[in-house]
């Protein structure tokens, strides 16, 4: 009896009540500011790290393939698991949720950025260091610079990623906008209001951002768009 009513209030429940977005409208701007925050230091993080460790691998070839394959066995590690591990350290905060975000974003990020540089021409890097470039000087002024188009390009791939992940971490209290999802699922009646905002604004901000990352690559790198044409 209990089992039927309860099919037959989700059944009579609509599937989309602008009252309750009304009614939670501080908390949507709140999760939805959580959800950036999060995204943006994982994948301030992880760009940091990368860039530092493709100044490695490109100083010691030999660097490369082990960089690259300790970022690929942490990529496969389940994200429930990353944040089962570190919870024991810094219990469930921020911290715990920043740092898997950031290593899954290194296999990506690193690939790029060796590629990128790679794909710089040996003449143009000659005539930086016959104009007396420092090695340090020739990456930063001259190699990024150039190789920005490819990074953007794995940027753009690691920030929908890392969007896409960032709901996983509601089940550490965090989550962003996952938190409407799981709140939708594990309330005693089904709530497809909560999971429609989790979900949607989800898929709105990684095309939102996604967006944004493809315009700054046409502002920083006008030339590779004229290359390209």
């Amino acid at each position: 009896m209990f089992e039927h009513e309860h099919v037959l209030a989700a059944s009579t429940r609509p599937l989309f009540e602008w009252r309750w977005v009304e009614r939670n409208a501080t908390a949507i701007v709140h999760r939805l500011g959580e959800h950036l925050s999060l995204t943006a230091t994982a994948l301030a993080l992880g760009l940091a790290v990368s860039v530092l460790l493709a100044m490695l691998s490109l100083r010691w070839r030999w660097f490369y393939g082990i960089a690259l394959a300790g970022a690929g066995a942490l990529y496969v590690i389940p994200s429930l698991g990353a944040f089962a591990l570190l919870v024991p350290f810094f219990g469930l905060s921020f911290t715990t949720a920043v740092v898997p975000l950031a290593t899954y974003t290194l296999l990506i990020l690193l690939r790029n950025i060796v590629t990128g540089i790679q794909q710089v021409p040996a003449e143009v890097r000659e005539a930086a260091i016959g104009m007396g470039f420092t090695r340090l000087r020739l990456l930063w002024q001259v190699e990024l610079p150039l190789a920005l188009p490819v990074v953007i390009a794995g940027l753009r791939v690691a920030a929908v990623t890392t969007i896409g992940l960032v709901t996983v971490t509601s089940m550490l209290g965090l989550g962003g906008l996952g938190f409407f999802i799981r709140q939708g699922i594990q309330t005693t009646t089904p709530n497809p209001t909560a999971i429609i905002v989790g979900i949607g604004l989800s898929i709105v901000l990684a095309v939102v951002v996604d967006l944004l990352l493809w315009l700054s690559e046409r502002a920083l790198a006008p030339w590779a768009r004229k290359a390209r044409a």
